[in-house]
Protein backbone atom coordinates (compact mmCIF):
# COMPACT_ATOMS: atom_id res chain seq x y z
CA UNK A 1 0.00 0.00 0.00
CA UNK A 2 1.29 3.47 -0.93
CA UNK A 3 0.64 6.50 1.29
CA UNK A 4 0.80 9.95 -0.26
CA UNK A 5 2.80 12.31 1.95
CA UNK A 6 3.90 15.89 1.53
CA UNK A 7 7.56 16.46 0.72
CA UNK A 8 7.48 19.81 2.54
CA UNK A 9 4.78 20.03 5.21
CA UNK A 10 2.93 23.24 5.96
CA UNK A 11 4.65 24.23 9.21
CA UNK A 12 3.47 27.78 9.86
CA UNK A 13 0.03 29.31 10.33
CA UNK A 14 -1.78 32.52 11.22
CA UNK A 15 -4.72 32.06 13.59
CA UNK A 16 -7.36 34.65 14.48
CA UNK A 17 -7.97 34.79 18.24
CA UNK A 18 -11.44 36.00 19.25
CA UNK A 19 -12.89 37.31 22.50
CA UNK A 20 -16.14 35.38 22.23
CA UNK A 21 -15.52 32.20 20.17
CA UNK A 22 -12.99 29.56 19.15
CA UNK A 23 -9.82 30.48 17.28
CA UNK A 24 -9.96 30.34 13.47
CA UNK A 25 -7.27 29.43 10.95
CA UNK A 26 -6.58 32.36 8.62
CA UNK A 27 -3.58 31.16 6.59
CA UNK A 28 -1.32 28.09 6.40
CA UNK A 29 2.14 28.16 4.80
CA UNK A 30 5.60 26.62 4.57
CA UNK A 31 7.49 29.51 6.17
CA UNK A 32 6.90 32.42 8.50
CA UNK A 33 7.83 34.75 5.63
CA UNK A 34 5.13 33.24 3.41
CA UNK A 35 2.52 33.51 6.17
CA UNK A 36 3.46 37.12 6.97
CA UNK A 37 3.26 38.05 3.27
CA UNK A 38 -0.17 36.49 2.67
CA UNK A 39 -2.19 36.54 5.87
CA UNK A 40 -3.57 40.08 5.37
CA UNK A 41 -5.31 39.21 2.12
CA UNK A 42 -6.53 35.90 3.60
CA UNK A 43 -7.83 37.78 6.68
CA UNK A 44 -10.26 39.75 4.50
CA UNK A 45 -11.20 36.74 2.35
CA UNK A 46 -11.79 34.24 5.17
CA UNK A 47 -13.48 36.41 7.80
CA UNK A 48 -16.69 38.36 7.38
CA UNK A 49 -17.07 41.91 8.73
CA UNK A 50 -18.56 40.84 12.06
CA UNK A 51 -15.78 38.31 12.64
CA UNK A 52 -13.08 40.87 11.76
CA UNK A 53 -14.49 43.29 14.35
CA UNK A 54 -14.20 40.65 17.10
CA UNK A 55 -10.61 39.56 16.40
CA UNK A 56 -8.49 40.23 19.48
CA UNK A 57 -5.15 39.22 17.91
CA UNK A 58 -3.51 37.19 15.13
CA UNK A 59 -1.22 34.45 16.41
CA UNK A 60 1.74 33.28 14.28
CA UNK A 61 2.31 29.62 15.16
CA UNK A 62 4.87 26.98 14.20
CA UNK A 63 4.39 23.20 14.22
CA UNK A 64 6.75 21.46 16.64
CA UNK A 65 7.22 17.70 16.45
CA UNK A 66 6.55 14.87 14.04
CA UNK A 67 3.81 15.27 11.43
CA UNK A 68 1.47 12.95 13.33
CA UNK A 69 2.58 13.76 16.88
CA UNK A 70 3.29 17.35 17.72
CA UNK A 71 1.67 20.62 18.62
CA UNK A 72 1.37 24.22 17.48
CA UNK A 73 3.63 26.65 19.34
CA UNK A 74 2.90 30.36 19.52
CA UNK A 75 5.78 32.40 18.05
CA UNK A 76 4.50 35.98 18.06
CA UNK A 77 1.43 38.11 17.50
CA UNK A 78 0.90 39.68 14.08
CA UNK A 79 -0.77 43.04 13.59
CA UNK A 80 -4.51 42.77 13.09
CA UNK A 81 -5.09 44.14 9.55
CA UNK A 82 -7.21 47.20 8.87
CA UNK A 83 -9.20 47.79 5.66
CA UNK A 84 -6.95 50.76 4.73
CA UNK A 85 -3.83 48.54 4.69
CA UNK A 86 -5.43 46.14 2.22
CA UNK A 87 -6.40 49.02 -0.11
CA UNK A 88 -2.81 50.32 -0.14
CA UNK A 89 -1.33 46.91 -1.03
CA UNK A 90 -3.82 46.18 -3.83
Amino acid sequence: MFYQTEAKPQNWRAVAVFDDRSDLLVYLGRSSTQVRANFVQAFFEVLDEEERENVRSISLQHWHGAADAGRWLHQTNLTVPARAKLARTA
